[in-house]
């Protein structure tokens, strides 16, 4: 224990860190919004908001989330001591992903890790333009969960990574990055009632966002009606599951095809297409691979008893 404490120890994993904001920073934009609303006098002013986004290809490419930007009239960004004006090249609200490409500039790019391998207790910093202090600020922390559920006013997010490392207004589209200088998630504040944790989108849903865009030209979202969490060791036992590994039904939407052909809050999906489930985001891969056959195979255990179903997965074309 007494090493972990070492002075030697602690210089250099203050000089590894050092070096990584130093690797990434020049990656990270603050992102200046300008938007318009109506005052109590009826009159038209602007609004001005402030978020965090990152590069992800040479060619001017950088993704934030979609709340940041979303009823924005101008968008502005502050990376590398320049000022550049931004466009939205595509929103897709239900993953809370936006794309944005500036112009006539090459930018240095993060490298994507893999979201899929982040392990709890795992060291962690968010870059970003937290309250409105133009960045980037760096924050540290460690891993506290996989596969969180938020549910908001209008909202959905499944499939998060929640973290101890400080996360507030402005860090929204920022980068949370891991040792090897790989961004393993992307921030968002937009959780109102949380207190001392913060969440980050998994990068591999924003590579799933990038492949759908790349497949379709727009965004879409393929869906069965369920909200679903991984299941743990401690849930199964304490339950007395069983089975140790899948996807618990939390909640089934209303007039969804999970309605319709039956799945039940306390169903325990094992399989998509006979493939294990792990977590949220191997059943939303498995659906969207899916979209052209337009049904998706499920292996259910319901009370022992094991049940297959197939649904038909509902398309909507959402954001732009």
């Amino acid at each position: 224990m007494t090493e972990l404490f070492d002075r030697g120890l602690l210089k250099n994993f203050s000089n590894e860190v050092k070096k990584l904001v130093e690797d990434v920073s020049e990656s990270v934009a603050s992102v200046i919004t300008t938007s318009l609303t109506i005052d109590e006098l009826l009159r038209v002013v602007p609004v001005r908001g402030v978020g965090s986004a990152f590069v992800i290809s040479e060619d001017g490419y950088l993704v934030t989330n979609s709340h940041v930007i979303a009823r924005a009239e101008m968008i502005m960004l502050l990376i590398k001591d320049e000022t550049l004006q931004a466009r939205v090249v595509s929103l897709d609200p239900s993953r809370d992903i936006a794309l944005l490409k500036v112009e006539d500039i090459k930018l240095k790019p993060l490298k994507l890790g893999d979201s899929d391998k982040v392990n709890i207790g795992e060291i962690v910093l968010a870059i970003g333009s937290p309250l409105g202090l133009l960045g980037p600020n760096v924050s540290l922390g460690v891993v506290s969960a996989k596969g969180r559920v938020i549910e908001g006013e209008g909202f959905i997010l499944e499939d998060l990574i929640q973290t101890d490392a400080a996360i507030n207004p402005g860090n929204s589209g920022g980068p949370l990055i891991n040792m090897e200088s790989e961004v393993v998630g992307v921030t968002t504040a937009m959780i109102p009632f949380a207190q001392g944790i913060g969440f980050a989108i998994p990068i591999n849903t924003v590579k799933r966002f990038l492949d759908i865009i790349k497949r379709y030209g727009r965004p879409i979202r393929a869906y069965i009606g369920v909200i679903t969490t991984p299941l743990s060791d401690q849930i199964a036992r304490y339950y007395r599951l069983p089975v140790r590994e899948g996807l618990l039904v939390l909640r089934v939407l209303r007039g969804s095809p999970s309605h319709i052909y039956g799945v039940q809050e306390g169903d325990i999906i094992t399989h998509a297409e006979s493939h294990k489930l792990k977590n949220v985001g191997d059943l939303r891969r498995i659906i969207e691979e899916s979209l052209e056959v337009g049904r998706v195979r499920l292996t259910i255990i319901r009370r022992q008893r094991k049940i297959e179903l197939e649904l038909p997965i509902v398309v909507e074309e959402i954001g732009y």
